[in-house]
């Protein structure tokens, strides 16, 4: 389990990080996020990756909000699989990562990781891939992401 508490020195602001190509997004462990024994509730990783993927589509200039009001369309998700390497705890700092592995016509695939910050220190609790599909909000069936949205994120990639 060596790799399972990868720790380096290296710091991401918030924001996008040309030099691994993910963006990051900061959380803070309260105290509803656990169990009775101050650990993050397994599941909730799933929240916190799901506030992380929002708040990059917004750095991008989309907010969910307006793609369904303007467009019908709203993103689920098709598929997620995660791998838990150390527990958070309560009152932790997270950074937690959005990284586009792949995008086609109305799906992406992401790679996502919570990190806990100690000082320089950052230890890998999580990695998960989520797989989303872009869907018409009213029967829920496959529509293309946007022209716009695609032409952004293929700038960004």
């Amino acid at each position: 389990m060596s790799d399972s508490t990868n720790k380096n020195n290296s710091s991401n602001s918030v924001g996008s990080s040309r030099n691994n190509d993910a963006f990051s997004w900061p959380v803070r462990v309260y105290y509803e996020d656990t169990d009775t024994g101050g650990v993050v509730f397994y599941a909730n990783y799933l929240k916190f990756f799901e506030r992380a993927r929002t708040e990059w589509l917004r750095a991008l200039g989309f907010s969910q909000q307006a793609l369904v009001e303007s467009s019908g369309l709203i993103f689920v998700v098709k598929s997620t699989t995660v791998d838990y390497f150390a527990p958070a705890r309560l009152d932790d700092e997270l950074k937690l990562t959005v990284v586009v592995e792949q995008f086609r016509n109305a799906s992406m695939a992401f790679v996502q990781e919570a990190w806990r910050l100690q000082g320089t220190e950052q230890t890998l609790l999580a990695r998960g891939q989520i797989k989303i599909a872009c869907v018409n909000a009213a029967n829920f069936r496959l529509q293309a992401i946007p022209e716009e949205m695609l032409a952004r994120l293929k700038g960004n990639l």
